[in-house]
């Protein structure tokens, strides 16, 4: 047998019957619905291997969930046999620690104490419920609150900087969706991982995977899930530098918001974060990465504030992606005002002025 040359990485390696490689932890997606829950439990129970901690991101790794959630976007059933019955209260306290723990991740980001919190919430909360008893109702609510936790865990794991842990964990929230037979999960999760794609590096890749939720989801997802997958898909064409692109797909974003704002109808709660306000803050980010400074400060101007209590994380994002806007503008002796930022102990947001139009965006056709 030859010999490897000196420095060069084996990559595979022997495993005892029933192992798997720890590189594989929370990149399977099995066709099947209780091997998939089976495998996400013991997955969750393991992710915080050194290795998964300190690994990269692996866009290789996206290949298998994307082609199976678009092609098969949910599972026929989503009963389970155990000995322990869940019922409604199960779901509705599961709902609500999904709740805070995305007030959580809006208020401090990850890194924090409170933030560690969800991955404790998904090994200690919704594990043991999925190896409960439920019928195929309970568990499509069951499987839909467990990829809402996951997805946010995934958020935690990304601002920390692991990015393969995020990735896993998005992953299995994909997963999960699929097994809850609900679009707008799949649809949401599928953004987020298409976000920290395009943040990753690789915004053609996330193109196509924001473009996928979209289409995937459009005729069954709420008009406020769809507006967020075509805002991602708009920063993605931004890291390109494709002004049309971005532009169309902002103005279907906001298109879309409006129609949620107006006629709100059955909308998933988790999904509230995204407001104009929201959207301005964004179309900061995307003008500023298509190298428009003044288009961005012009949308600056106009967005809604964010209280600091509520949005420490975005507000201070939001701060940094202006901050470089100037510095496009080559305005840096001149301190930049601050309209997206309120004082910790002010009332809150103002409302947006109803009579101020938005601005419109130069890479839009004339």
């Amino acid at each position: 047998m030859a010999r490897q040359p000196p420095g060069c990485r084996q990559h595979h390696q022997v495993l005892r019957p029933g192992t798997r490689k720890t590189d594989d932890i929370g990149l399977g997606f099995p066709r099947n619905t209780h091997t998939a829950v089976h495998n996400a439990a013991r997955d969750w129970s393991t992710v915080h291997r050194r290795n998964l901690l300190t690994g990269a991101f692996a866009l290789g790794a996206h290949t298998t969930p994307l082609t199976r959630w678009l092609a098969i976007p949910a599972d026929p059933n989503a009963a389970h046999t155990g000995n322990r019955r869940v019922g409604r209260r199960d779901l509705d306290a599961l709902w609500e620690v999904a709740a805070h723990a995305q007030r959580l991740d809006s208020r401090y980001g990850g890194g924090t104490r409170e933030a560690s919190q969800v991955d404790r919430i998904l090994r200690e909360r919704a594990i043991p419920l999925l190896h409960g008893g439920y019928t195929y109702a309970v568990g499509r609510e069951l499987y839909a609150g467990t990829a809402e936790l996951a997805r946010v865990a995934g958020w935690s794991a990304l601002d920390m900087g692991h990015h393969a842990l995020a990735q896993r964990h998005f992953i299995q929230a994909l997963r999960m969706a699929r097994a809850a037979d609900s679009r707008n999960v799949g649809c949401h999760v599928l953004t987020n991982l298409a976000l920290q794609t395009t943040l990753r590096g690789y915004p053609d890749a996330a193109v196509d995977m924001a473009q996928g939720a979209y289409d995937r989801a459009r005729h069954r997802a709420a008009p406020r899930v769809l507006a967020f997958a075509r805002l991602i898909e708009a920063r993605a064409h931004a890291r390109l530098g494709d002004r049309r692109s971005a532009a169309a797909a902002l103005t279907d974003s906001e298109r879309l918001l409006e129609r949620a704002d107006t006629a709100p109808g059955n909308e998933p709660s988790w999904i509230g974060y995204y407001t104009p306000a929201r959207m301005s803050a964004d179309a900061v980010e995307i003008h500023r990465d298509l190298n428009l400074p003044d288009a961005a400060l012009r949308w600056n101007a106009q967005a809604t504030p964010m209280s600091t209590s509520d949005y420490a994380r975005s507000v201070g994002l939001r701060m940094t992606v202006l901050a470089t806007a100037h510095l496009q503008r080559r305005r840096t002796a001149r301190a930049p005002t601050w309209p997206c930022w309120t004082a910790p102990n002010s009332a809150g947001p103002s409302p947006r002025t109803p009579a101020t139009p938005r601005p419109r965006s130069p890479c839009t056709n004339r």
